[in-house]
């Protein structure tokens, strides 16, 4: 991304329903997952961005501490500020840390990147893992969906949850949860993207109260039944859950 779209998200990532309704759906996740899991070291936000989803999670999960990875130095800078936690600049293709050396990785819409190899970032993420290590994926779904949002943001691909699946499988990681999310709200999305011109403005800014409480109720509700152990079958996004395999 460029500066200014840097700058938008770090001035509107707290307050939109969107980015609140990941982190606490990524949160509830990782909380989970670590519960079961025997791997120890840190927490990992690859590609964290101006620090969102890493303020979220706080100065540790579990008795595991956060750290944030970032390629953009502006990004981390910002990031730096919001959090207070140790940022390291880096590729998440070539990640300057120890071998199996987290417990836990993060990749929110980050493998969809076009500055992104998947397949390297993956080989990538495994290598730092703790053996048992807990990975969660956030990715955008379907590519008949790329939108100008996406190439304002210099988003390359998006998935299916079989394409993400066998993608996963690939590289050495076990999937232990697949869902899509942003379900209630797909007819609304669909017919954004149906209308939207080509030079339509980023999706990240500030959207009136009413809407904002609606569009994030419907996020608490999808979030309620992930919980229960509904996979919804459909949605703007996918997310996964997944372990280091061997």
């Amino acid at each position: 991304m460029d500066q200014a779209e840097y700058e938008r998200m770090h001035a509107v990532e707290d307050r939109m329903w969107w980015y609140r309704g990941l982190r606490l759906l990524v949160t509830e996740l990782l909380g989970r997952a670590l519960e079961r899991s025997k791997a120890s070291g840190y927490v990992l936000d690859a590609g964290c961005g101006t620090g969102g989803m890493l303020a979220k999670l706080g100065a540790g999960v579990g008795g595991h501490p956060t750290i944030g990875l970032e390629y953009d130095p502006s990004a981390a800078e910002f990031a730096s500020a919001k959090t207070r936690r140790p940022i390291v600049v880096g590729s998440v293709t070539k990640m300057p840390l120890d071998d199996a050396g987290i417990a836990a990785y993060l990749s929110l819409d980050v493998l969809c990147h076009a500055g992104v190899e998947p397949e390297v970032a993956l080989d990538e993420a495994r290598r730092c893992l703790a053996p048992d290590g807990v990975a969660i994926f956030n990715l955008p779904a379907y590519s008949w969906l790329l939108s100008a949002h996406d190439k304002r943001v210099h988003n390359a691909r998006r998935f299916t949850r079989g394409k993400a699946h066998r993608l996963l499988a690939e590289h050495g990681f076990r999937v232990l949860i697949s869902t899509y999310w942003n379900t209630l709200l797909f007819p609304l999305m669909l017919l954004h993207r149906l209308i939207e011109k080509d030079d339509a403005e980023s999706d990240v800014r500030d959207f009136p109260h009413w809407q904002d409480v609606l569009f994030s109720t419907a996020l608490t509700i999808e979030r309620m039944a992930i919980r229960c152990g509904v996979r919804l079958p459909f949605g703007g996004s996918l997310i996964l859950v997944a372990v280091r395999d061997g």
